[in-house]
């Protein structure tokens, strides 16, 4: 995305564009702080309008908790929860819907400022990044509709479509970001990059986002809390195979898990390899953006692992999520400076 004639122009752009990356780390944070707090369903409702407003009386506060007492979680799980309980849980699924809100305005107002300003097809990229934010707001609805009737969490699979929508949005703004700050014009698919090995690493992040949210939502961390062997085995042992099929059974539990932690090896073993590879060729260029990529993959296993011997303290696992956003960030930065 080439600079615009007006400089003045060029700076709000550019911090409008940082302002919507902020928000939507700060999505991914909170969401993540929704699941592990076992927020997600405390509200029922999909109220795009009404919605905007919490409770604000006592008579407020037992309709949205009479709700609540309908749906499989509390009555299989959450029996017990008081009102002031239910307070907690809830206030975070409205935090998370209410910045999403934000982030719809934040997005949409001036976007639509810079279209009388520019030309269209300047913004062609943020208009398919409006699409998704839009999309990712159903997509959070289709999430919580999993786990209103005949189960107590979301299914695990629409939590990684949620949450790999989010990223794919911040990617989009990072890469938005990165071109308007060098006044360049990088296509991030069709590009001639050195190495196949750098687009491999982007898939394997990607991928790796997806697992963890496997791992979430199927609260797989909450087995084999042992490093660097699943208990005394490399191999998780209560799984005995059939046939090869069982081996992308993505609804077992140790199978998730084992796949995560493996996956979490190779993206170890192929930035090494990069490593090598840019240090042979003399890429000097991209010593800087490699190192603090390197230093983030050490503190995301090291997070991980801290994470699962810890029996997923809410705060280890937050900052296992807030890492990987940071990972997803640097290895987009280091993807664009590797293109020529």
């Amino acid at each position: 995305m080439m600079r615009f004639s007006n400089e003045k122009l060029n700076q709000v752009f550019l911090s409008w564009i940082l302002t919507l990356i902020l928000l939507i780390i700060l999505m991914i944070i909170v969401g993540g702080l929704t699941r592990l707090t076992d927020s997600g369903l405390s509200i029922t409702q999909w109220q795009l309008f009404s919605g905007i407003l919490p409770p604000l009386n006592q008579a407020d506060w037992i309709y949205y908790f009479n709700l609540y007492k309908e749906i499989p979680e509390y009555k299989l799980q959450n029996f017990s929860m008081s009102m002031n309980d239910f307070k907690i849980i809830f206030w975070w699924e409205w935090a998370h819907r209410f910045l999403g809100r934000i982030i719809g305005l934040a997005a949409l107002l001036p976007l639509i400022y810079f279209s009388f300003k520019v030309e269209i097809k300047k913004l062609l990229d943020l208009y398919l990044v409006f699409l998704l934010i839009c999309f990712q707001g159903f997509m959070g609805w289709y999430m919580v509709s999993s786990g209103l009737v005949d189960r107590v969490d979301v299914s695990h699979y629409r939590l990684s479509a949620h949450l790999l929508t989010a990223f794919i949005i911040l990617s989009c703004l990072v890469w938005s970001f990165l071109n308007f700050k060098y006044n360049s014009n990088k296509n991030f698919f069709f590009n001639k990059t050195d190495t196949i090995s750098t687009k491999i690493l982007i898939i394997l992040a990607f991928l790796q986002i997806v697992l963890g949210a496997f791992v979430s939502g199927l609260d797989a961390g909450k087995i084999y809390q042992t490093w660097p062997l699943m208990n005394n085995s490399y191999f998780p042992n209560d799984i005995n195979f059939k046939d090869y099929k069982e081996f992308l059974n993505f609804e077992d539990r140790s199978l998730v898990q084992f796949i995560h932690r493996n996956v979490a090896y190779i993206i170890l073993f192929l930035i090494i390899y990069i490593g090598y590879f840019i240090k042979k060729t003399n890429k000097i260029y991209l010593y800087k953006a490699y190192f603090y990529l390197l230093a983030f993959i050490f503190l995301q296993i090291f997070l991980g692992v801290l994470a699962l011997i810890t029996d997923l303290n809410i705060i280890v696992a937050s900052m296992h999520q807030i890492s990987s956003i940071i990972l997803i960030i640097l290895t987009i930065n280091f993807y664009y400076k590797s293109i020529n």
